[in-house]
C-alpha cells in the first residue's frame, strides 16, 4: 500500500504556523510515514525560515496559492485582513485536494479568527462540526459540544450524544485498528446521583448510551465526570465522551499539553490540527515548539493509512466475492 498524502496548511502568515511546519518536517522519522504537501506562500515560508528549500527533504512538495504580495516581507505578530484571506485560501486549497482525492488528509496550522473576520468573511473557527476529538498518546476525548455558552451546552439532546459516540468510535477505529472502549461523562456532579443534582444524566445521557450499545458500540455511562479521566489513563477506556468544552479540554491539556491535538469529526475529510493559537507574541523569533504540530501530522498520517487500508480490504473482499 502506498504512503498517504497529507496536505499541511501554514495558517496565518503572521503567526508561528510556517515555522512549526518546517521545524516539524526536519524530523526524518516523520517524513518517512507519508508524502507531505505544504500549502502556503513562498514569502511566508521564506520569512519564517530563510533558505528553507535548500534544507528541506526532496520528498516534501510545496504549493503556493499566490494569496500574498510576494514583494512585501511578512509583518510577524500583526493582525491583518490580508493574512486572514491568505490563511483561508490555504485551508480551501487543502480541502479541495482532499475532496478531489489528491490528498488523503489535511493538517492545519493555527489561523487568527479576528484577521479572517477583518477580511469581511464570517468565521468562527476552522471547523464548526457536530463533534471534536482531542487525542494524545495517552487518552482521547470527543466533545458533544465545544465553542458555545455553557448554558446552551447543558441543553442536551439524546441523538446528538449518540451521533457523537458514533463519530468518535469511527475515528478511534482508524487510530487503533479495532473498536474502542468508550466511557461517557455525566453532565452533573456524580452523574446526577439518582437525580439529586439534576435529571439530564438519567433522562438524556443514559438512554443515549443504551441506544449506542444497541447499535453495537462498546460504551458505558454516564460516569461521574470527576473520576472518569483517571479511569481512562488507567486504560479502562480508549475514548471518553465529554458533554461540553471545558469538561474535556481541561483534563486533556493537563494530561499531555504538548502532544494533545484536535481532530474534526462529522466531515468526509480527515483533518487534524494543533491545539494552540497563532502565538503572535513569539512569531518570527524562531522560538516556537513544533511538537504539537508533529503530533497532529503523525495522527493525520496514521488515520489516513487506516482509511486506505480499510478501502483496500473492502476492494479485495469485493473482488474475491465476485469470483
Amino acid at each position: 500500500m502506498s504512503l498517504p498524502k497529507i496536505a499541511v496548511t501554514i495558517g496565518d502568515p503572521a503567526g508561528v504556523g510556517a515555522e512549526i511546519v518546517l521545524k516539524a518536517l526536519a524530523d526524518r522519522d516523520l517524513i518517512e510515514i507519508a508524502e507531505w504537501i505544504v500549502i502556503g506562500d513562498h514569502v511566508a515560508l521564506e520569512s519564517a525560515a530563510p533558505g528553507y528549500r535548500e534544507s528541506t527533504d526532496p520528498r516534501i512538495r510545496f504549493i503556493t496559492t499566490g494569496a500574498l504580495n510576494s514583494a512585501q516581507p511578512i509583518r510577524f505578530g500583526e493582525l491583518s485582513a490580508e493574512y486572514g484571506v491568505a490563511a483561508i485560501a490555504y485551508v480551501r486549497r487543502a480541502t479541495e485536494m482532499c475532496l478531489a482525492e489528491e490528498a488523503d488528509a489535511m493538517v492545519t496550522a493555527p489561523l487568527n479568527k479576528e484577521a479572517v473576520t477583518m477580511s469581511g468573511q464570517t468565521f468562527s473557527g476552522h471547523t464548526e462540526y457536530i463533534a471534536e476529538l482531542l487525542a494524545s498518546e495517552k487518552l482521547a476525548t470527543v466533545h458533544v459540544s465545544t465553542h458555545i455558552p455553557l448554558e446552551q451546552a447543558c441543553k442536551l439532546e439524546q441523538q446528538r450524544i449518540v451521533r457523537t459516540i458514533e463519530l468518535g468510535a469511527e475515528a478511534m477505529r482508524l487510530m487503533l485498528g479495532r473498536p474502542p472502549r468508550i466511557g461517557v461523562c455525566g453532565l452533573n456532579p456524580h452523574a446526577g446521583e439518582h437525580n439529586l443534582f439534576g435529571p439530564q444524566d438519567s433522562e438524556i445521557i443514559a438512554p443515549a448510551v443504551e441506544e449506542a450499545r444497541q447499535l453495537g458500540y462498546d460504551c458505558t455511562g454516564p460516569h461521574s465526570p470527576d473520576a472518569i479521566f483517571i479511569r481512562g489513563l488507567r486504560k479502562e477506556f480508549d475514548l471518553i465522551v465529554a458533554m461540553y468544552h471545558d469538561q474535556g479540554h481541561i483534563p486533556m491539556k493537563l494530561i499531555d499539553f504538548e502532544k494533545t491535538i484536535n481532530i474534526s469529526l462529522g466531515i468526509p475529510i480527515i483533518r487534524t490540527s494543533v491545539d494552540h493559537g497563532t502565538a503572535f507574541d513569539i512569531a518570527g523569533q524562531d522560538r516556537a515548539d513544533c511538537r504539537n504540530m508533529q503530533a497532529a501530522m503523525r495522527m493525520a498520517a496514521k488515520m489516513a493509512a487506516g482509511r486506505l487500508h480499510q478501502a483496500s480490504s473492502t476492494r479485495n473482499a469485493g473482488s474475491q466475492g465476485a469470483h
